[in-house]
């Protein structure tokens, strides 16, 4: 299987593993060489309850058996799309009311990025430096690295990068801005957080000029951060909310999110102003649906701090300079590239799987299930403080 993943499958690096995988369960994935690997990555945070979660993997049983695809997005009625549209509105704040349904976080984008500009009929954009939101030229062309993007340009223009927690930049933000696009936590980088009022003032500024506020949760939605969206914990609502990742539970998905008001301009004007044909797929919308009931209903959101101050209490050592992050979204600064990534193989030889950061190399991810135990984290963090220790 490693033979041929290299010769038939496109790769994306000139260094894949090509680890080869027989099954997965729980905070773990069983190789085909026997062994089982405590995942402290969660397939870039996207499997919020862990691998195969019974009540996801159900939820997918149990709707294969009665339709997959029936009609292209916006068309039909389809209970568990419906469903998982309502229970997003209902858990999140006003003006948050209705929901598109696309095929993944980097689609996402891109529909928040045109909603934004056929609200407003503006063309300008703001982003960040360092952010990631994606590798569609849309989503690229918001993301803050030049050396991802120089290669595939020309990109989106008119748009401007400011830097993050840099209040001095605001008046980058003007009457021509449609959008200013935000990862509330920026994730390449190495999962910076935001200081404490700058997303109230940065909110306020785009109030002023009429710009819409699009917050990128990808990554840190659904729980991650010990809340349902980690803009919860800043004090304020997005005019658009996108997510992606963790909301399916380990199957392929995107949203945006905006009020009733805002989303209806992509109906008219043109019609069809973002059209998917997989976007709401019933077979993905009923595995989201049960990822997010279980996250709001489980308790798992309440003991998502308390694992955080474990993994710090425990991540303690000479070599660790700093940890970056919030709740189960952790950046573990190693000092330099090459020392992270030999930490990380050293890790997946000894049953532990960890990453590192896109941007800032130097950072090792933990970003593992909102289920993994309290043993399960000591375990994981014992093997990498004897590696350290070791090397």
């Amino acid at each position: 299987m490693k033979n041929d993943f290299y010769i038939y499958q496109a790769q994306t690096t000139m260094f894949a593993s090509g680890f080869e995988v027989e099954r997965a369960e729980g905070s773990y994935i069983y190789g085909t060489d026997g062994k089982a690997y405590l995942d402290f990555v969660a397939g870039v945070s996207a499997n919020t309850l862990g691998h195969s979660h019974p009540k996801v993997v159900n939820a997918i049983k149990e709707q294969a058996d009665k339709y997959l695809h029936v009609m292209v997005y916006g068309e039909y009625a389809q209970e568990k799309p419906v469903a998982l549209c309502k229970l997003l509105a209902e858990a999140t704040p006003d003006p948050l009311e209705i929901t598109y349904l696309v095929n993944s976080g980097a689609e996402a984008i891109d529909g928040s990025l045109k909603l934004a500009k056929r609200y407003t009929g503006r063309e300008e954009i703001v982003s960040f430096k360092d952010s990631y939101h994606g590798n569609t030229h849309g989503a690229l062309s918001v993301s803050g690295n030049e050396t991802h993007k120089r290669e595939f340009r020309p990109l989106l223009p008119m748009v401007t990068f400011i830097e993050f927690n840099n209040e001095n930049e605001f008046d980058k933000i003007t009457e021509k801005t449609a959008c200013v696009i935000m990862e509330t936590i920026q994730g390449a980088a190495g999962f910076l957080v935001p200081n404490d009022d700058y997303l109230k003032k940065l909110k306020k500024r785009c109030e002023e000029v009429g710009a819409l506020l699009i917050l990128d949760e990808i990554q840190p939605g659904f729980g991650r951060t010990g809340k349902l969206f980690s803009f919860e914990h800043y004090g304020i609502v997005p005019d658009i909310l996108v997510m992606g990742k963790g909301m399916g539970g380990g199957v392929p998905v995107g949203a945006f999110m905006s009020s009733k008001e805002i989303m209806n301009s992509l109906s008219h004007s043109p019609k069809l102003g973002h059209i998917t044909t997989f976007g709401g797929n019933p077979l993905i919308a009923a595995s989201s649906y049960a990822t997010l009931k279980e996250v709001l209903d489980s308790g798992l959101m309440d003991v998502v701090k308390e694992k955080e101050d474990l993994f710090r209490e425990l991540l303690v050592h000479p070599k660790i300079k700093n940890i970056n992050g919030k709740g189960l979204m952790l950046a573990v600064n190693l000092g330099t590239p090459e020392y992270t990534i030999e930490v990380a193989k050293k890790c997946m030889e000894r049953g532990l799987i960890v990453f590192w950061q896109l941007y800032k190399n130097e950072y090792m991810r933990i970003s593992p299930p909102l289920t993994i135990s309290h043993e399960e984290i000591q375990k994981g963090c014992q093997i990498i403080l004897d590696i350290l220790n070791e090397n």
